[in-house]
């Protein structure tokens, strides 16, 4: 008969075996506890020997058709049966639990000896370091533990180092160690890391390394994502390193480093006071003649994103020669939705701002790019788009009547379209100026509605180009007809 010291869990008598001697099985045994849940589930706990074969009677059914789940029905429920099945789960799971503990605590011994070797004084900072940026390049758990356990001071004081491997090392471990790590990314810039980098850049001997300078770059990307380091990368120097990294990449350099410098720059620029450094830089013009690479043209929007949220920046975009054609020929060459809806918000910010931005823009040809946008562009693009053409429309009607709303006020207020003396001719007078500036408001009704036309014309035209469809699919017809319209109110603008 089995026995199962409940007190015990070391090892769990199972069996007797030839001649009186106990097998004893682990209780950290998988097989064993498999077998033995296995024996309580089925016969309840386990309790008839494997060897003890009950004599066969001619009442019992044959062996391979067991009776265990019907006969336990009308039999009394055996007590000890749950609480052993309870038991053997128990110790499993104990099982699974002691092998979790020892991992970790293997781990953890791992991590301290790490630790304790960034605090000496020889080559062992370097092995260690190195130690830190394998350990924590795809494990969180090791970038917590390992600052919680001091690491990122030696790293950071590594910088001080005059080798350029142990730079390299303890520049990408506490990249590694930021990762994902926003109590870590603090931490790394309250220990004075910042003011080592720029260190590293400012060097007395000439330019930086190359792959020291990409290293600093991912992790001034790292850094800024934090909102509480924003301002002190801000005010640190950071930015023009960025700015003279983007603009001084030449074809040996690789694409992340621009990617890196463009991302760091759009994370330091969503804060507002950050913007004017950024401006004292020059990179507006040099980011406008980015736009047109595929590659970074939507991460250049979204700056420009950030920049035209402030009167300075819009107004150094404004003042850049050919910046509205540029931004609007956005709309037209690229089918990205992410660089139209970009384009647009920026375009749709400055026409709001300002009615000197509204001009230069119709006069660079906004309308048909909005038209066209209006039909092809995305959910928000198109109601973007809308927005500018509503904006521009109430401008033109503003236009309209402080041109000829004001000549018919003051014809009306002074007498200058006949004498006082005589009330007939002076009726048959003002009604002839009424007449003549409602023929000069027709004229320019006429204007519009035939630049409308045109624009609505060209439109289709490179919409029914780029569909690939018949050059007839449009009838000339359609768009004389909009010559038929009465008022102006149906115009877009």
């Amino acid at each position: 008969m089995a026995k199962c010291h409940r007190n015990d869990v070391g090892s769990v008598v199972l069996d007797r075996v030839n001649g009186g001697h106990f097998k004893l099985w682990s209780a950290f045994s998988g097989a064993s506890f498999r077998r033995k849940i296995i024996d309580t589930m089925r016969c309840g706990g386990g309790s008839i020997s494997r060897r003890a074969k009950p004599t066969k009677t001619s009442s019992e059914k044959p062996k391979h058709q067991p009776e265990c789940r019907s006969e336990r029905k009308s039999e009394p429920k055996k007590k000890g049966g749950s609480d052993k099945l309870s038991e053997l789960l128990k110790l499993s799971e104990l099982s699974e639990n002691e092998e979790d503990v020892k991992r970790k605590v293997e781990a953890l011994e791992g991590f301290k000896r790490v630790a304790k070797k960034l605090q000496c004084e020889n080559d062992a900072v370097l092995e260690a370091a190195m130690e830190v940026r394998r350990l924590t390049k795809e494990d969180s758990e090791a970038r917590t533990t390992l600052a919680l356990m001091g690491a990122i001071p030696p790293l950071v004081g590594l910088l001080d180092s005059e080798d350029l491997q142990s730079q390299i090392v303890a520049l990408y471990a506490l990249l590694n160690l930021g990762i994902g790590n926003d109590e870590n990314k603090a931490a790394i810039v309250k220990a004075g890391a910042l003011h080592k980098m720029l260190k590293l850049i400012d060097s007395p001997n000439g330019s930086p390394n190359l792959l020291v300078a990409e290293a600093i770059v991912a992790n001034f990307l790292g850094l800024s994502a934090l909102d509480s380091n924003k301002p002190i990368i801000g005010s640190s120097g950071a930015i023009p390193f960025l700015v003279n990294t983007l603009k001084n990449l030449d074809k040996t350099s690789s694409s992340q480093v621009k990617l890196d410098s463009l991302r760091a720059l759009y994370n330091i620029s969503i804060l507002p006071s950050n913007i004017l450094p950024i401006l004292e830089t020059g990179l507006i013009p040099f980011l406008l003649s980015l736009l047109g690479d595929m590659e970074v043209s939507e991460r250049v929007l979204s700056i420009f994103s950030n920049i035209v949220s402030t009167s300075e920046g819009r107004k150094a975009i404004s003042i850049v020669p050919d910046a509205y054609p540029i931004v609007i020929d956005v709309l037209n060459w690229t089918d990205s939705s992410g660089c139209q809806e970009k384009a647009s918000y920026i375009l749709m910010v400055m026409a709001h701002k300002a009615y000197g931005n509204r001009q230069a823009m119709i006069e660079a040809g906004i309308v048909s790019s909005l038209l066209e946008l209006t039909l092809l562009g995305s959910t928000l693009a198109q109601k973007r788009a809308s927005r500018i053409l509503e904006c521009l429309r109430v401008d033109k009607g503003k236009q309209v009547l402080e041109k000829f709303g004001g000549g018919l006020s003051a014809t009306v207020s002074a007498p200058i379209c006949g004498s006082s003396s005589s009330s007939v001719d002076a009726n048959h007078q003002l009604k002839e100026c009424v007449e003549e500036e409602n023929d000069m408001m027709s004229e320019e009704n006429k204007a519009v509605k035939q630049l409308v036309c045109q624009s609505l014309q060209n439109n289709m035209t490179r919409i029914v180009k780029r569909a690939n469809l018949p050059q007839d699919f449009v009838p000339s017809d359609h768009f004389k007809s909009l010559t038929s319209i009465s008022t102006s109110k149906s115009l877009p603008f």
